[in-house]
């Protein structure tokens, strides 16, 4: 079923439609974050609501409770199932043990938790999922049933994923150091996506070094202001007026802008830092698409050559005449029909690689053109509140210091 995507905040989340019974919708939020548990035992739990008009879905609206661990889950089951496609990324799981039940922790995790599966619900295939149905209908002790339920194929995880992305860098240097010859897709368009995925890797991880820089500065900033607007306060308390009057001016509004620089310094982290954070996990996702891919296409080469011996060795035997001809031909139709097997497969997953990017550049550059603009918008604000700020104070200092 075909949906209408709807606009979407920077923060990911949909907005509801004008007239949701015309069209087919679906419109998830994460909210109502909940401490629960003790000790090592403690989680945080999420109000996860749903809002659709599809037709395999429970209801119009659906309220869950789910935990960092069930959006693994989903991930996880989107990843096996779904080649090919750029799965979108959790936020990391762990934190330093006394930032992990924090305030600013628990938002910034919930409004990552709200983009990952608004991206999955805005997508032309991954919204189909009977996972996602899963997901968002099932009541928590189902949910628990299921993600602790051993299947196999589903176990893997994603430093799992990862750990096969450098394996398969290892085996390029093994062919460097002559230890193998590994079997590797070399076409232009392949090479010129890696290229592009890592360097781009590389530039945003730059960036969000920088911009975890600036909200950095603009605390300690807004702390010296704070602690230097209470120094001139106990300073003009020791003076005559109108000086201690304007020292005391001076204390206040340092005191204030202390205050707005300590705002934008959060409003930069949730708006700025944080999206751009959230672009270096998803290209390390892609990675692991692409890691996927490099197995689909050895496998691929492998079975299509084991095909080709096994059916050199059945022609030798039956000009050879031999009794081995019958066992030799269902070893071959068997070897074939797997080989044609990871052929598609493999096929498969270059063409929605080939959508996939298109896709991910599309999705990024309006993800990250609204973050900039909220960054620039946000520093000419705070610019221009720092300079009304002083140029206030001007006429009174000037007063005090002509006495």
């Amino acid at each position: 079923m075909e949906s209408t995507e709807q606009p979407r905040s920077i923060s990911g989340s949909m907005q509801s439609p004008r007239s949701p019974s015309s069209q087919p919708y679906l419109s998830v939020s994460v909210s109502d974050p909940v401490k629960l548990g003790n000790g090592v035992q403690s989680y945080i739990s999420y109000r996860v609501i749903t809002k659709t008009n599809f037709p395999d879905y429970q209801g119009p609206e659906k309220i869950v409770i789910r935990r960092y661990s069930d959006f693994v889950w989903l991930r996880d089951r989107l990843f096996e199932k779904y080649k090919g496609i750029f799965i979108p990324p959790l936020p990391e799981k762990s934190a330093v043990e006394k930032f992990r039940f924090s305030a600013e922790f628990i938002e910034m995790r919930r409004a990552a938790l709200d983009i990952f599966v608004n991206r999955i619900a805005l997508h032309p295939e991954l919204k189909q999922s009977e996972d996602l149905r899963t997901f968002l209908q099932a009541d928590e002790e189902t949910m628990e049933r299921f993600r602790f339920q051993e299947t196999g194929i589903f176990t893997k995880k994603p430093a799992d994923l990862m750990q096969m992305f450098r394996d398969v860098q290892s085996k390029v240097s093994d062919a460097v150091l002559g230890k193998e010859k590994p079997v590797e897709e070399t076409t232009p368009e392949y090479e010129k996506l890696k290229h592009y995925i890592f360097e781009l890797e590389n530039h945003l991880a730059e960036a969000q070094k920088h911009a975890y820089r600036l909200v950095k500065r603009h605390r300690e900033l807004g702390q010296s202001l704070l602690d230097f607007g209470k120094a001139v306060k106990l300073l003009g308390a020791c003076e005559g007026e109108p000086t201690g009057k304007a020292f005391s001016d001076l204390g206040s509004k340092s005191e204030l802008l202390s205050i707005k620089l300590q705002k934008e310094a959060q409003q930069v982290l949730m708006n700025f830092e944080e999206p751009l954070k959230d672009y270096v996990r998803y290209v390390q996702s892609i990675k692991a698409t692409i890691a996927e891919r490099g197995t689909a296409f050895r496998q691929h080469c492998e079975l299509a050559e084991t095909t080709k011996l096994k059916e050199i060795n059945l022609d030798k035997l039956m000009l050879t005449r031999s009794d081995k001809v019958g066992e030799a031909e269902i070893e071959y139709r068997e070897i074939k029909a797997e080989s044609e097997e990871a052929t598609e497969r493999f096929g498969r997953i270059v063409k929605r690689m080939e959508e996939e990017i298109v896709r991910f550049q599309e999705q990024k550059t309006e993800e990250m053109g609204v973050a900039f603009h909220q960054f620039a918008k946000g520093q000419a604000r705070l610019a221009n509140s720092i300079a009304d700020a002083w140029r206030s104070l001007l006429p009174k200092l000037e007063a005090s210091s002509s006495v």
